[in-house]
């Protein structure tokens, strides 16, 4: 019953979204979603998580392998955090460089990208992991 659950979710969190959004990481965002949910509440928070990581997925799944080229080009420093690095997480404020995200990825405002133990994250606002690139 639960993959059934999670399947309708994912299902209508995927009819719910413009084409341009279903492009942008739908599917990644929902296995994402899902592992994250299951990890803290079980089957049911997985199948909860999965229908909004439908809608996290902020960097589109072709730009991922080119964005994480980009940034390792640019030879940024890895910031040593000490718990997994993974979405929901929330940076501190200083400490931690943060970049903007070139406007060929298409992502919206707001969004920004460091590294965390040598893994590309994009956070929000309030420092809080959104995507990991991995």
């Amino acid at each position: 019953m639960t993959n059934k659950l999670l399947l309708a979710l994912t299902a209508a969190g995927m009819l719910a979204l413009p084409m341009p959004a279903q492009a942008q990481g739908t599917l990644r965002g929902a296995a994402e979603g899902a592992e994250a949910g299951a990890a803290a509440a079980g089957p049911v928070g997985g199948a909860v998580g999965a229908a909004t990581g439908t809608v996290g997925g902020i960097l589109g799944v072709d730009d991922r392998p080119r964005f994480r080229s980009y940034v390792r080009e640019r030879g940024v420093s890895s910031y040593s955090w000490g718990g997994p690095v993974r979405v929901g997480t929330v940076l501190p404020e200083d400490s931690v460089t943060y970049y903007e995200v070139p406007t060929e990825y298409r992502v919206r405002q707001g969004y920004r990208y460091t590294i965390v133990n040598e893994q590309p994250v994009l956070v929000d606002r309030s420092h809080r992991i959104v995507e990991v690139i991995d």
